[in-house]
């Protein structure tokens, strides 16, 4: 008996013994396992589906969505007059399909493609190629940014690839061919719209340079600002257009509903920029509603102050320019930003489309320049004066307010070059459809009412 009890303690000792040279020897083990830990850094992890940031993206396209269909038919229709709001509501939808299709035949492949790229094509810094042309290599399982579905990132970007033109509707309304309109609009899409989002978004030269554009400053709202005013100007007045006698809306009704959409949708169209449930999108999320409320409250009191009367008009046009201009700094700027951009942008809008306007005898109709212009070049610019890293991280840029005047200058370079192209290929494209369908309405067209002339209906009927 005492001969079995020796023999397991000698083994339970023995056993011990290994456990413990394991532990704490720097053995061959211990340097196994070093080897192992090793190996294991060096091997990639498969990108897996994050189904909070998806589910996040899907709601913010659908938000975005609502921005151009109603919120624009209805914020530009009810500005117009009623024998003119379908033409606004067709000319919407038409850019709601047409963009579309295009988008997913080859603009979303010129915008986020990249086999120009890797190839060396100098045409690289321009547009993206063709690798993607209708979402060629995209299937259900393609992730990008590392845990969303391609797929859905290219309906977020159609949303914007939609919204852009829609913009430009306010600057010619009642007095445009619809199907001279139709041609304009494709060719600009194509020329105007597909090239800037690469050189922004999808690895372009002005991303390059280092240019911030969290949601669109440059590449949707200067860039169909401008447009706006080139077609203005070279459409020509309204027949019955005059300086000081503003053509009254129809329905304001119509504008504060439309008003209530853009609000609505530009959650989405900013705090979805992103592309995450995180921090970052509660920071868009957050200045974008500050800015809006301070730039409403600060046009409703200057259109006090000037014309005596606080309208529903007035405070709905300062909500839009607060939206238009908080967007590009939306992913950089803190409160304090989102303040000062609200108050500075309206006084800068209101004076373009109270006194510039009236001066330089343009018929911006419904003030697409005034306000989508001229918002997204103040808010460009003052993304280069209140970006912080607050916002941005350590390490991440600064504005002029913070020390930053490199990233200012960056931001006034961007500007200017999306002003030039917008305006180069808007005169161009528009000289090209003008000779060959004409884009005008005939004076008779103009006085009746588009909507009965050119779609053969009536908004209301008794």
């Amino acid at each position: 008996m005492s001969r079995h009890i020796i023999y397991a303690i000698s083994k339970i000792g023995i056993m011990a013994a290994i456990i413990m040279a394991c532990l704490f020897a720097p053995s061959a083990y211990a340097q196994d396992t070093v080897k192992l830990s090793e190996e294991i850094t060096i091997v990639e992890e498969t990108p897996v589906l994050n189904s909070g940031n998806t589910a996040w993206l899907i709601v913010a396209t659908i938000l975005v969505l609502l921005m151009s269909i109603p919120g624009i038919a209805l914020f530009y229709g009810g500005l117009v007059r009623q024998k003119n709001i379908l033409s606004i509501i067709m000319q919407t939808l038409l850019i709601v399909g047409v963009v579309s299709i295009l988008w997913v035949a080859f603009g979303y492949s010129w915008a986020f493609g990249t086999s120009f790229m890797e190839s060396g094509n100098p045409l690289g810094a321009i547009i993206g190629g063709f690798d993607k042309a209708f979402l060629h290599g995209i299937t259900i399982n393609t992730l990008t940014t590392g845990d969303i579905p391609e797929l859905t990132f290219v309906m977020f970007q159609c949303m914007f690839a939609i919204i852009t033109p829609a913009l430009i509707l306010g600057a010619f309304a009642e007095r445009i061919k619809f199907s001279g309109y139709m041609v304009f609009i494709i060719l600009w899409v194509i020329l105007a719209y597909f090239p800037m989002a690469h050189w922004v978004w999808g690895g372009g030269f002005l991303q390059q340079m280092g240019a911030i554009d969290f949601a669109g400053g440059t590449v949707v709202h200067i860039n169909a600002g401008i447009s706006a005013l080139v077609m203005a100007i070279m459409l020509g007045k309204r027949e019955d257009y005059r300086i000081g006698h503003p053509i009254t809306p129809h329905n304001i009704t119509f504008v504060f509903m439309g008003t209530s959409f853009l609000w609505l949708g530009w959650f989405g169209f900013n705090a979805g920029s992103g592309l995450a449930a995180d921090g970052l999108a509660a920071n868009a999320f957050m200045v974008t509603h500050i800015a809006t409320a301070v730039a409403a409250v600060t046009w409703m009191l200057i259109d006090w102050f000037c014309n005596k009367k606080p309208t529903t008009v007035g405070a709905c046009t300062g909500a839009v320019a607060g939206l238009v201009a908080i967007t590009p700094a939306a992913g950089t700027v803190d409160l304090l930003g989102a303040f000062f951009i609200g108050l500075i942008t309206p006084v800068i809008c209101f004076f373009m489309v109270a006194v510039v306007k009236p001066k330089f005898k343009y018929d911006d109709a419904l003030d697409a320049f005034g306000v989508h212009g001229i918002g997204g070049i103040v808010g460009s610019i003052l993304t280069g004066v209140f970006a912080t890293q607050y916002i941005t991280g350590e390490g991440g840029v600064e504005g002029a307010l913070y020390g930053d005047w490199h990233q200012l200058w960056v931001q006034i370079v961007a500007t200017v070059v999306s002003i030039l192209f917008s305006a180069v290929i808007t005169f161009v494209l528009y000289k090209i459809v003008d000779s060959l369908i004409g884009i005008r309405v005939d004076r008779r067209v103009e006085e009746e009412g588009l909507d009965i002339y050119e779609h053969g209906e009536s908004a209301y009927n008794s």
